[in-house]
């Protein structure tokens, strides 16, 4: 529910404690609503979790997200050892809570893909067609990827009984109606949080900066398959699996940057559409690469014949086309954004200080 906004007076005597409070108790509110429904959802499945989560599940997941991302960039103002200890619990939810789903979009993803390879349509035939590793990778694909989602799934259930969870609802209980802050954060809002968020959108522009998006100037990005980013030395031997992953940690990275920065948008009740935006683009990125780490390691599975491996490391080579896709996609939209922090901060807010409109799902 979005709060009604402020008066121009009510805003110039705003601390950032006052706004910060008030974020973190509803969201710290949303968590408690949404716990029991989520640990009912994750119970009530016979291990077989919705590619899109429930509805308590994705209102938990959307709490978590922005109460550690609040943590992170106002960190300063809260204390330390508290900021800490609730950002260590709430990124272990967080993994706990989307480990099954991703599993479940990573199999629908994997077998589409394969599916379309290996089938026809009015366009014409995939490469695939007829080929008899087909259906074996595709079972293989099925099998390993079902036993990973009831693995998660086990786990999920175990956890969400934990004194761990007990414990995390317990820091958000007492969060909704003490949030500790330090003296700093009786400073007025404009001149405590506001560069705060710029340090968020400053690391963001450092970040994208540092990218190849020359080799993500095209379209059909094959080159990026063929030259990788260089390989830290200290990763040892160099081999194509330990390329990849060199290759895409720096946009890994980025994403959890641009959910940042968009949190903090929030808080400032700045409008964020832009960074909505290239959050999916970059979420369809980190999916694809997922997938293709998943093929290739089911092409190495012992005891498969060569037709199958050579049909999983076609799959595999077509999510990494998927990779280079998406990040062309984020290179056309990234230099159209305002070049610098104070290109987002000096957005008009969109209801007045603190007061943004509801949070988005992700």
């Amino acid at each position: 529910m979005t709060d009604a906004p402020m008066t121009a007076q009510a805003a110039s005597t705003e601390t950032a404690g006052d706004i910060l409070s008030r974020h973190l108790t509803a969201r710290a509110g949303a968590f408690l609503r949404a716990l029991p429904l989520a640990v009912g959802e994750v119970g009530a499945r016979p291990g077989a979790a919705p590619a899109v989560p429930a509805a308590g599940t994705s209102d938990l997941l959307r709490a978590v997200r922005r109460i550690g991302g609040l943590l992170h960039t106002f960190g300063s103002v809260f204390e330390p050892t508290w900021a800490q200890e609730s950002r260590t619990e709430l990124r272990w939810l967080l993994n706990l809570l989307a480990l099954e789903p991703g599993y479940v979009r990573r199999s629908a993803r994997l077998l589409g893909a394969l599916d379309a390879l290996s089938g026809t349509d009015p366009d014409g035939t995939g490469m695939l067609a007829g080929h008899t590793g087909a259906p074996k990778a595709r079972a293989l694909l099925d099998r390993q990827l079902t036993l990973a989602r009831t693995r998660a799934h086990s786990t999920a259930l175990q956890e969400l009984r934990s004194a761990r969870l007990h414990a995390l609802a317990d820091r958000m209980t007492l969060l909704v109606g003490d949030v500790p802050l330090l003296e700093s954060a009786g400073g007025r809002a404009s001149a405590v949080l506001l560069p705060q968020a710029a340090a968020a959108f400053a690391t963001l522009s450092a970040t994208a900066q540092q990218l190849p998006l020359h080799r993500a100037a095209t379209p059909y990005g094959g080159d990026g398959l063929r030259r990788l980013g260089a390989v830290p030395a200290a990763r040892g031997a160099v081999d194509g699996d330990s390329a990849l992953a060199a290759d895409d940690a720096p946009w890994s990275r980025l994403r959890i940057l641009v959910k940042r920065a968009r949190y903090a948008l929030e808080v400032c009740g700045r409008p964020s559409c832009e960074l909505d935006e290239l959050d999916a683009v970059l979420g369809r990125q980190q999916e694809a690469a997922d997938a293709a780490v998943t093929a290739a390691a089911a092409a190495r599975t012992p005891r498969i014949t060569p037709a199958t491996a050579y049909v999983l490391g076609v799959v595999h080579a077509d999510q990494r086309l998927e990779v280079e896709s998406a990040r062309y996609a984020f290179g056309r939209r990234w230099p159209d954004l305002p070049p610098g922090p104070e290109g987002w901060l000096d957005l008009p807010p969109a209801e007045g200080w603190g007061h943004s409109a509801a949070p988005r799902a992700v």
